[in-house]
């Protein structure tokens, strides 16, 4: 179907809107306090809105769908740990953040330790929150790629300047200004795109019999209590790693702080963040549920072999074209028989007959197994032909949908949800990087007295470098497995033993800087090998680690290594007296 020039309308007008509106309402920034904090004006529903626009960046919008139609609902499991690091957060963190007065999470650990453990937390946030800032502009440029067919790297340097245009302009506040409008345009863009799904089954399937029948595929199955840990989603990896993963994130990653430390008081800040940690697993589920909705559409309409429209283009170019074309014909024919099976399923349900509910489902389950491997097929065929070929089409399943199936504007709203929901996330990123280089690194180390004009000078400066820098990390990324997944693979690989030296910092008062800054070192160098050989030399599904647990390991690491390292350190300096 392509786009209209309605669409076009509904998307331009959007972008220039969001990128207008944050250069216009934010004033310029006389001092450091104005443009890092946004003068600490913020109101709770600003945080709580600004927090959750900062996580949900395009990749949630694109990835969480595509994830639910191929694996279901079980990735929901992944955020159980969020609200109990809300809490946590409240009780420990913002009060001591807002007690000290810092700018930066990372100003507090020289205040506790000493300059080199400041400088290192500093820059390993700098380097996973800098991959991830590229990765949040290269999602969405993948998109307009497939949908104008323009070249991938003209997009992410589009996108780029449009986020770097206000967030450098405006600092904080240009960055919460904005991310409340975008967070209206995403809720709206994903209700109405919800139910005009509902709306295009068949007229007998209610949205009750629809939830039935995606549970017959296992799409609904929520809860894994496996104790396997290469399992990467189940109740025990949300509620340990995932809780890990988020009290590192929100805690201690300066693009989190940056939003709650702009809080007007510790009571704004905290309500605001309440706010998240209560919406953000409804948000998660109904986003998955979309993409189940997605799932149940294509059960009684036709979908492509693979939904990535270059992987496609490449096989049917090359001596492989004959084989796909057999397999696509097959996958036709399977489609029928998908439609025949829920047709049969449906009216047993209606007849409330259990034996033919059961032998229906176990059809539907056969015809899915069969599908699945078609698909496997597919992809192996794929790269026999292009070897450079992503055949991961996870976060192609939405956008497919959108295009094709969607009326006229909608499609432009929809490609505005993702947009801005990238934007709104690169933006806190950008800003967060600038802060942190330009604070904790530059004004920490150079020498000479400065006035604020020129600290905000070097704010900016740094916030732009990091733009360039995103984009140009944008221009050589791939799609990975997935991409959600990778952005918290990055995190999970990093954030453990930031979060670790937090809370040495904060509860264990024994500890001295030297401990802390060797045991961090020696847990990343860990942490890196364990990922290495237990994830990622295995295909995606069959790790003997799900990654998530990295947050829990890389925590405990350093504080065990630190408490040793600080004990044997003081054994040396007061050995026992020999009597």
């Amino acid at each position: 179907m392509g786009m209209g020039s309605l669409d076009w309308v509904v998307l331009l007008g959007t972008l220039l809107f969001i990128v207008g509106y944050g250069v216009w309402k934010t004033k310029e920034s006389k001092n450091v306090s104005d443009y890092v904090l946004g003068g600490k004006e913020a109101k709770w529903w600003t945080i709580g809105l600004s927090v959750m626009a900062t996580q949900a960046s395009a990749i949630t919008f694109l990835s969480t769908p595509g994830q639910a139609f191929h694996d279901g609902m079980g990735f929901v499991q992944f955020y159980f740990g969020l609200p109990l690091a809300m809490i946590v957060i409240c009780i420990v963190f913002v009060p001591l953040y807002h007690r000290l007065k810092v700018f930066t999470a990372y100003e507090f650990l020289e205040q506790r330790f000493d300059l080199k453990t400041r400088t290192l937390a500093a820059i390993l946030f700098l380097i996973q929150r800098g991959l991830a800032a590229g990765i949040t502009i290269f999602a969405p440029a993948i998109i307009l790629s497939a949908v104008l067919g323009w070249n991938l790297r003209t997009l992410t340097v589009i996108l780029g300047i449009l986020v770097i245009i206000y967030t450098v302009t405006g600092g904080t506040k240009a960055v919460n200004t904005t991310q409340k409008q975008q967070m209206f345009i995403i809720i709206t863009g994903m209700f109405v795109a919800f139910f005009y799904i509902v709306g295009y089954l068949p007229n007998d399937i209610t949205f009750s019999k629809a939830l039935k029948m995606a549970g017959a595929s296992e799409k609904l199955n929520i809860l894994n209590f496996d104790f396997n840990a290469g399992s990467r989603y189940t109740f025990w990896s949300g509620i340990t790693g995932g809780f890990f993963l988020a009290l590192a994130y929100f805690g201690t990653d300066q693009s989190q702080v940056q939003r709650y430390l702009s809080g007007k008081s510790v009571r704004e800040s905290q309500m605001g963040l309440i706010f998240n940690g209560i919406l953000k697993i409804p948000m998660q589920f109904f986003i998955l549920l979309v993409g189940i909705m997605v799932f149940l559409f294509y059960q009684y309409n036709s979908s492509p072999l693979n939904f990535n429209p270059a992987a496609t283009n490449s096989v049917m170019s090359s001596e492989y074209a004959e084989d796909y074309s057999l397999l696509s014909e097959g996958h036709q024919a399977l489609e029928i028989e998908k439609k025949v099976a829920q047709n049969k399923f449906s009216t047993a349900l209606e007849l409330k007959e259990y034996d033919a509910i059961i032998e229906a489902k176990q059809n539907i389950m056969a015809i899915n197994a069969r599908e699945k491997n078609n698909r496997e097929a597919a992809k192996v065929l794929i790269k026999k032909a292009n070897p450079d070929a992503e055949t991961n089409d996870k976060d192609y399943v939405f956008i497919h949908f959108i295009l094709n199936h969607l009326p006229k504007g909608l499609i432009g709203l929809l490609l505005a949800v993702i947009l801005s929901a990238a934007m709104s996330s690169t933006a806190s990123e950008l800003n967060a990087l600038g802060t942190i280089t330009a604070l904790d690194l530059y004004k920490r180390n150079k020498k000479g007295n400065f006035t604020q004009k020129h600290y905000v000078l070097a704010t900016k400066g740094f916030t732009l470098m990091w733009g360039i820098i995103a984009i140009a990390i944008a221009s050589v990324a791939n799609l990975f497995d997935n991409l959600i997944q990778l952005v918290n693979i990055i995190g999970s690989i990093f954030y453990g033993n930031v979060l670790g030296i937090f809370l040495l910092a904060f509860f264990f008062k024994f500890i001295k800087g030297n401990s802390v800054f060797f045991g961090a070192i020696l847990t990343q160098i860990i942490v890196c090998i364990i990922y290495y050989n237990l994830i990622h030399i295995y295909p995606s599904g069959q790790e003997k680690l799900g990654y998530l647990w990295l947050n829990f390991i890389g925590c405990a690491l350093v504080i065990i290594i630190a408490c040793l390292g600080e004990g044997f350190d003081r054994l040396l300096r007061n050995p026992p007296i020999k009597t």
